[in-house]
């Protein structure tokens, strides 16, 4: 795997070996051993989950902010652009955001380590989008950042206006949300 660093360190692109011939192709999406030695990164994960989603779909700013959860992502049909933002108020880096286009085409992954909100918008029609996680879902943690924070200006490439949760619509502007010290 090529391990590609990111404008915000802790956040990483992650690009498998991938063998391939006629008949299509095979990779590993995940080796504990090489994951850690590649990266130094020795969390487990514990949780595996699979969305779908249609264009224009804009997930999160999402967080957890007791049981935070580290996240490895991949795309496994269509394509997205993934968005990681630094919400540890102590980092070099807060309040800054990283993004990358993860497609089922590129099978690029992304790392977004505990202590960051966590987005995504579909760019093709559908998407599948697997994510490993290093604790348990607890939606009574889980907070929201709104998408579009004039705070963090969030380059989003789509026009027009996102297909929004409930929850996501209503999520905190950036100034007033709960952050990590």
């Amino acid at each position: 795997m090529k391990i590609e660093a990111t404008a915000i360190s802790d956040v990483l692109l992650i690009e498998p070996r991938v063998f391939g011939d006629e008949r299509g192709f095979f990779f590993e999406s995940f080796n504990q051993r090489q994951w850690q030695e590649a990266t130094g990164i020795t969390r487990g994960f514990v949780q595996h989950n699979h969305s779908r989603s249609t264009r224009n779909v804009l997930r999160g700013l999402h967080y957890q902010i007791q049981h935070p959860q580290g996240k490895l992502v991949r795309v496994v049909q269509g394509e997205v652009f993934d968005v990681a933002v630094d919400i540890r108020q102590s980092s070099a880096t807060f309040g800054q955001w990283v993004g990358a286009h993860l497609s089922a085409d590129n099978k690029k992954q992304f790392w977004i380590p505990e202590g960051f909100a966590h987005g995504f918008v579909v760019l093709s029609e559908v998407a599948e989008f697997l994510y490993l996680t290093t604790d348990y879902y607890a939606p009574e943690h889980e907070r929201s950042i709104i998408w579009n924070d004039p705070d963090l200006a969030i380059t989003w490439p789509f026009k027009g206006e996102p297909n929004l949760s409930a929850k996501d619509s209503e999520a905190a502007p950036f100034k007033e949300a709960d952050l990590f010290p």
